[in-house]
């Protein structure tokens, strides 16, 4: 066992399988307390079982560690309240707040529904909101805390059939960093980890879908042999480390992770001015765009012949 978190209580929603499982038994690991919170859904979100989450802590406890399980969604206030009071009243406190759990409902933008819309938001998005606002509170009143959300390439740059879940993991970012804003000053820390790697959800996407939208020239984010050898525990040791005091001065960031590759990945800057004094007519756009700013510009599926 190690020391580092020794004395601190962490959450970790989704902690059941996948990169949750190895966020829990590492945190455990360093000597945190935690709260293994799984509702025990499918990919799509169907069905609850309070196996993963019992089996995790089952697992920390045999290994010396201290752990207990929560089984509420994310998706309500309710939830997110049961959880973090889980935390409060077996541990006495909360330090740390990890937030991966999620769900997909995979389809092209045509023809998704307004459930499949709003389920995966409901668990990644605002999922996310209400644990960090709850916990928030927490962390205010004693001066200190970490979270740690999880985005995604697909919010980053984008994956065809993921209108849903990269908007979701889009907004993520851009909540940690205004919580980094907002919360800085009062001792809370607040990073983002985008992971890369094969789990549940990865492997949830038909190589049929694929290949049909790969066949129409529409490709994914990333090519699928990046993430699908890299195993879920390797997101863990960067995740466990932005919560320990060394990073006490790390906040605001997005960190990619992948195997033994972690990359800081900057806020979007200018790659390119069109600039004149006053306003633009539109015929001036349309002759200098082409030539400035417009050059060599990236289309990332063209229209088909």
């Amino acid at each position: 066992m190690g020391e580092r978190l020794r004395d601190k209580v962490a959450i970790v929603t989704g902690g059941g399988r996948g990169i949750g499982r190895g966020l829990a038994l590492l945190l455990a690991g360093e000597g945190a307390r935690v709260v293994v919170n799984d509702v025990g859904a499918a990919v799509d979100g169907s069905g609850v079982s309070a196996t993963p989450a019992d089996e995790v802590v089952q697992e920390i406890v045999a290994l010396g560690g201290a752990a207990v399980a929560n089984h509420n969604s994310v998706t309500t206030t309710r939830g997110a309240e049961s959880i973090i009071a889980t935390a409060l009243n077996s541990f006495g406190r909360l330090d740390i707040v990890m937030t991966p759990a999620g769900i997909l409902r995979d389809r092209m933008i045509f023809n998704m529904t307004e459930e499949e819309w709003d389920a995966v938001i409901a668990v990644h998005l605002r999922g996310t909101f209400n644990m960090v606002s709850q916990a928030s509170r927490v962390f205010k009143g004693q001066g200190s805390g970490c979270f740690v959300t999880f985005t995604s390439t697909t919010g980053l740059v984008g994956n065809s059939g993921q209108a849903n879940y990269g908007a979701a993991k889009a907004g993520i970012v851009g909540l940690t960093r205004t919580m980094a804003l907002e919360l800085g000053p009062l001792g809370i820390r607040s990073n983002c980890v985008c992971p890369s790697a094969g789990t549940r959800m990865t492997q949830s996407v038909p190589n049929k879908a694929v290949q049909i939208r790969e066949q129409q020239g529409i490709k994914g984010a990333m090519d699928a042999s990046d993430y699908v050898n890299a195993s879920p525990d390797d997101i863990a040791p960067f995740a466990v480390w932005l919560a320990t005091d060394a990073a006490k001065n790390v906040s605001g960031q997005v960190f990619y992770v992948r195997g033994g590759l972690v990359s800081l990945m900057n806020p979007e800057d200018t790659a390119k001015v069109l600039h004149k004094e006053g306003r633009w007519e539109v015929d001036e756009i349309a002759t200098a765009f082409p030539h400035t700013i417009g050059l060599e510009l990236f289309n990332p599926a063209p229209a088909r012949e």
